[in-house]
């Protein structure tokens, strides 16, 4: 397997869909349209890769984005600064090899290198995503707040994790 990572492209837009569509049991729905206007606003949005194929992706937004997500919103009013994690999402044919390990730590790398001192996410606990919750858990996120999303549908737990290394503020 010969992985790397690197910054999306337009070209990459439709392997990013077919992933978010492959998992959009555990995120929201995207679109074409959709996609190039998150990818303007994102911070960070990088694409792991075997080969030339695509097999994940991570998009994340930095405060003060032009972005209407109610997770992001919510922490935009509770935090000054901060690296928000949209959305990650691995192929079902490359799950359990450490992409979103690979990512993950990229996105950290990515964040202390531009001074971020935490990031933020979410994952649902209503449905609960058990793989997710031990995941984050291991980045060092921990609940700072939940709220009910997808029409009271779904609960997500709203998680910030310290940059280890960061400069304080």
């Amino acid at each position: 397997m010969s992985l790397r990572i690197r910054p999306v492209t337009a070209a990459d837009y439709p392997a990013i869909l077919a992933l978010n569509l492959e998992s959009e049991a555990l995120m929201s729905p995207l679109d074409a349209e959709r996609l190039a206007k998150l990818d303007r606003a994102s911070v960070y949005h990088r694409v792991a890769c075997d080969g030339d194929s695509v097999v994940a992706f991570l998009l994340a937004f930095a405060q003060g984005a032009d972005y209407d997500s109610p997770n992001y919103l919510w922490f935009s009013q509770r935090y000054p600064a901060f690296l928000y994690v949209d959305r990650i999402a691995v192929a079902g044919s490359h799950q359990g090899r450490r992409l979103g390990g690979l990512l993950y730590d990229d996105l950290f790398a990515f964040a202390r290198e531009r001074g971020f001192e935490q990031v933020t996410c979410e994952f649902y606990i209503v449905p609960f995503n058990e793989v997710s919750s031990r995941f984050h858990a291991r980045y060092g996120f921990n609940e700072v707040g939940t709220q009910w999303v997808a029409d009271g549908a779904k609960q997500v737990s709203l998680q910030v994790a310290p940059v280890p290394g960061a400069p304080p503020a």
